[in-house]
């Protein structure tokens, strides 16, 4: 398709969205009486509109029945996890029987490393992408100590070559075989949040297991963001965020997957709770603990239905929509996104900023800037851009598919040439 950067190009774009009414699903923050250009949804996504309901339902059934709610609620909060467990599946490509929502993104992963990062013998190291989000480093960091090891010798991180900003897949390929039987762990983000570039996850797993090493990922800026077929894939496990790319509600339920290969495991090391126990034994309140089935043993407590509340409308806005046509959406609209940049730069001489993101990724475009790039990020958000600073010089900025436009995506070039005359 051939891009125009001007308003009927895009409207006529969004004419032709068939998911142009998902937009009207949500709320949008406002700026001077009309919708902010809502770029940040890598962080945080919008409200759905029907979340409120939702919300209710669950607050009048909690009045209504008081502790009877967990079996006589219209969604029993006894088994109110189990309502997620087809639509998460359908999500990150897996079977019911490997997902389940639960805890928080990094506490989940310390509880997944419990049982998958096992050092033994010279069989100690564990590879993650450098720049990882803070919050996988410290895990990781903490999780080496815990079994005696110094981070130093035993945490081994990819990098871009001299000169370049993404992580080429012959590099990461090629590091696995290096480490060979030394390599535990492989434990990469699936979308690195600082450049939005999209792990190759497929091969990265298969060259781990050729090496007999565990693989697992974060899929913080992945899920519901790019195409994941986690069991086909053979993933060893899995855990995300859901208040991203599915729109949850800030700090919202997180989530796991475990290969259904290790669901009859009953060595794995854990950290156990009794909501990990088998539904038809919980309430037996015995001593010792017996894993559940699949991902539904790494729970430890019970569902904290308010927060499932939301979650549970988003996922289904989400499947309605359908990820094969979000994803065909989110490529245009970041590929106009991109057209509109570059068009701005071809004819800007003095524009410093440059988009480091590779073609592998998902919504995210990160866009390095020099010089005036803080305050060009603070004029964009004046005129009521929502986007995302990163130290030392990165603007991220994400257009979502279920609720953002083409023409949100043309106004917004206009703001940055609007800004840049500005700054002059």
């Amino acid at each position: 398709m051939t891009f125009k950067n001007t308003k009927a190009f895009a409207e006529e774009l969004d004419n032709k969205d068939e998911l142009k009414e998902f937009r009207n699903e949500f709320y949008f923050p406002q700026h001077n009486g009309e919708n902010k250009i809502y770029f940040t949804g890598n962080s945080l996504g919008l409200q759905p509109k029907k979340g409120k309901a939702a919300l209710q339902q669950e607050l009048d059934d909690w009045a209504k029945y008081g502790v009877d709610g967990h079996f006589e609620a219209k969604n029993p909060w006894f088994s109110y996890h189990e309502i997620f467990k087809a639509n998460l599946a359908e999500v990150v490509g897996a079977n019911p029987l490997e997902v389940t929502p639960m805890g928080g993104l990094t506490s989940n992963l310390h509880f997944l490393m419990v049982s998958f990062y096992q050092p033994k013998g010279k069989r100690v190291k564990l590879l993650c992408e450098g720049k990882a989000f803070p919050s996988d480093q410290y895990a990781l960091e903490t999780q080496v100590r815990f079994h005696g090891l110094e981070p130093e010798d035993t945490i081994v991180e990819l990098h871009p070559r001299d000169g370049e900003r993404g992580i080429r897949k012959e590099d990461i390929l090629a590091k696995i075989e290096e480490l060979g039987d030394e390599l535990a762990l492989v434990m990469i983000g699936g979308v690195n949040y600082y450049t939005g570039q999209v792990f190759p996850m497929k091969e990265i797993t298969e060259a781990g297991h050729a090496v007999g090493a565990i693989v697992g990922f974060d899929l913080a800026h992945a899920f519901g963001n790019v195409k994941l077929e986690l069991h086909n894939w053979g993933v060893d496990f899995a855990a995300w965020c859901s208040y991203k790319y599915l729109n949850s509600g800030p700090g919202s339920i997180a989530g796991i997957y475990v290969h259904e290969r290790h669901s009859e495991d009953t060595n794995l090391q854990r950290f156990a709770g009794w909501w990990g126990t088998p539904a038809e034994d919980r309430f037996q309140m015995t001593k010792g603990f017996v894993p559940a089935a699949g991902a539904d043993a790494w729970q430890l407590s019970n569902a904290p239905v308010l927060s499932m509340a939301v979650h549970k409308v988003a996922l289904e806005l989400h499947l309605k929509a359908g990820v094969d046509r979000l994803i065909e959406k989110q490529k245009k609209l970041t590929s106009y996104l991109e057209f509109i940049l570059t068009d701005i730069s071809d004819r800007l001489p003095a524009v410093n900023f440059t988009v480091i993101t590779p073609r592998e990724r998902g919504s995210q475009l990160s866009i390095l800037t020099e010089g005036s790039g803080k305050e060009l990020f603070n004029k964009m958000t004046e005129q009521g851009v929502v986007a995302d600073w990163r130290e030392p010089n990165v603007i991220r900025v994400a257009p979502v598919p279920i609720y953002n436009s083409f023409t949100d995506v043309f106004n917004f070039g206009q703001i940055i040439e609007k800004s840049l005359e500005e700054l002059k």
